[in-house]
């Protein structure tokens, strides 16, 4: 919990996140019961000795690269539309604590697709969690189906073609598409053709770009049809770029924990918070690998916090932005953007 005055309010700010990974939540915990439930046999290494190594040893990721072996291990625990849904249900119920009342996740169908798992049994199970979180916690949900750049371009067409056929798109089961995992190394526009599709299709687009790239990758998302962009803080940067963002309305979906967990900052007090404030740059805080970085949604808030000071109107700015740029139709807009005020004017009488 930080220290902060304003931590209740923190807590009861309505939220919306829109950079998390569904199996970015793979707890130690769920790991190992799902291993075992499953006959999956996990590394034979000290890391995976039992459920307090694997935590201890995400405390010491030493880059991206280091942290994306332990995230492909620990999907491989994932085998039946059932698990999908528990972990999709997990992240939900957490979320929801935190103060979560809209929730755009992503999930990787091409690494779970290369262990023999039928696209339809990964979209099931994640489509599941939603509905139920949708129905038990009131939470309104969106699924963005992430292509993952350390694999071929080929992998991501043919999960791209298997969505087509099984008109995830069209029928609202998944929502949008993203492409994550390895930035640096990869052509920067290797999902040109696919996004392309996408883009004249009316599918939204997002891209992971400026986490440990330079600004050159955010612009060449934009360039390729991404109307949001994940990460994004490398994009101070490029002053005429920082412009071009917050006069478009992009949104950038910072992850400050993730940020420093993965040595892209050395602290949260690095990541230009204030700086895209002043900007008038639009974007929301998130988790992106909750079980992997030692925090949720309400634990990223709170470091910025600590880290930077904001002000109740400085909060509740990020918090409309967030709305605003939701995949989500007006109607649940002003809902929100509803209890975002009834918060606010609470605080405000509260602290008077």
């Amino acid at each position: 919990m930080c220290q902060s005055d304003l931590h209740d309010f923190l807590h009861g700010l309505p939220k919306c996140e829109h950079h998390v990974h569904l199996e970015g939540c793979l707890t130690p915990e769920l790991i190992f019961q799902l291993a075992a439930k499953n006959g999956v046999q996990l590394p034979q290494e000290p890391a995976y000795e039992s459920v307090e190594t694997l935590t201890q040893r995400y405390g010491n990721f030493t880059s991206l690269d280091d942290f994306l072996r332990f995230y492909f291990i620990g999907m491989s625990v994932l085998q039946h539309e059932s698990d999908f849904a528990d972990l999709a249900w997990a992240y939900f119920q957490k979320a929801h604590a935190d103060g979560v009342h809209h929730a755009e996740v992503f999930f990787d169908p091409q690494v779970h697709r290369d262990r023999q798992i039928p696209y339809a049994t990964i979209v099931a199970g994640f489509v599941a969690g939603c509905k139920r979180a949708e129905k038990e916690l009131g939470l309104s949900t969106r699924l963005i189906l992430c292509f993952v750049r350390h694999l071929s371009v080929e992998s991501a067409a043919n999960v791209y073609e298997e969505a087509l056929a099984h008109q995830s798109f069209d029928t609202d089961l998944v929502h949008g598409l993203g492409w994550s995992s390895t930035e640096v190394g990869p052509p920067k526009d290797m999902f040109r053709d696919l996004y392309q599709s996408a883009s004249g299709k009316g599918i939204p687009l997002t891209a992971h770009a400026g986490e440990e790239g330079d600004a050159s990758y955010i612009s060449t998302a934009l360039e390729l049809g991404a109307r949001r962009i994940d990460h994004g803080i490398r994009l101070v940067e490029d002053p005429v770029l920082m412009e071009r963002i917050a006069r478009e309305g992009v949104m950038l979906t910072v992850c400050p924990i993730s940020n420093v967990q993965l040595r892209c900052v050395q602290s949260v007090a690095e990541v230009p918070i204030r700086t895209f404030l002043e900007a008038g740059v639009k974007f929301s805080i998130n988790s992106d690998d909750p079980a992997y970085f030692g925090g949720y949604i309400l634990d990223n808030y709170c470091a910025v916090q600590e880290a930077h000071r904001l002000s109740v109107d400085e909060w509740r700015v990020i918090a409309e932005n967030s709305v605003s740029a939701s995949w989500i139709d007006e109607q649940r807009k002003e809902e929100l953007l509803g209890h975002i005020d009834a918060h606010v004017k609470k605080h405000v009488a509260v602290a008077v």
